[in-house]
């Protein structure tokens, strides 16, 4: 960067508010930060169309600009604009009267290895069956299922931001993801019948 800007690719998303609390210019940073992992994450609930994911991005940044000062600085930064995105997106539904297509998830082998990567249970689902029947059956989850399912094991989340995402108690996460598993290895099993 030049002149009198930052080089802020050393510091956290906490410092970084801070620094847009104080001068809004430092806004684009976080914008840069989030743009491409909100899009994957609006996406994967359904969002498809580029134009609306567009739409919901700018609406979500919008949301967290004007909400900034709101924003609790001893909480994690990420799981606070990630519940934006999903409220953002469930607007979006309702406004539509829609529900979302399922979630758009590549089916390459690089989410497939993180998910294996991640879970015993994933692992066994995926050494059984082809990336895309695992993709199918995720996005065949009941909404509520999907949306545990997509923040632990495809945006990476552990289960107490899952809960600030969401607005659930952590055992109800645990819950979900665990009643998510149980629903996809029905889903995959007769697969393999």
């Amino acid at each position: 960067m030049r002149g009198n800007e930052i080089v802020m690719d050393g510091m956290t998303d906490a410092e970084i508010v801070r620094l847009t609390l104080e001068d809004k210019e430092h806004f684009a940073v976080l914008v840069m930060r989030y743009e491409e992992r909100l899009r994957r994450y609006v996406r994967r609930l359904g969002v498809r169309n580029q134009e609306d994911q567009d739409d919901l991005l700018q609406d979500i940044f919008v949301k967290v600009y004007k909400n900034l000062n709101a924003y609790d600085q001893g909480l994690p930064f990420s799981s606070w604009v990630y519940r934006i995105a999903h409220n953002e997106a469930v607007s979006l539904f309702r406004r539509r009267s829609s529900r979302p297509e399922g979630s758009q998830v590549d089916d390459g082998d690089e989410i497939v290895q993180t998910l294996a990567a991640k879970d015993d249970v994933m692992h066994e689902a995926i050494m059984r069956h082809e990336g895309h029947e695992l993709v199918q059956a995720i996005e065949r989850l009941d909404e509520r299922y999907r949306d545990v399912i997509v923040l632990r094991f495809f945006e990476g989340k552990e289960y107490e931001e899952i809960a600030d995402i969401l607005t659930l108690p952590v055992g109800s996460v645990a819950t979900r993801i665990h009643r998510a598993k149980g629903r996809l290895r029905a889903l995959l099993e007769p697969a393999t019948a």
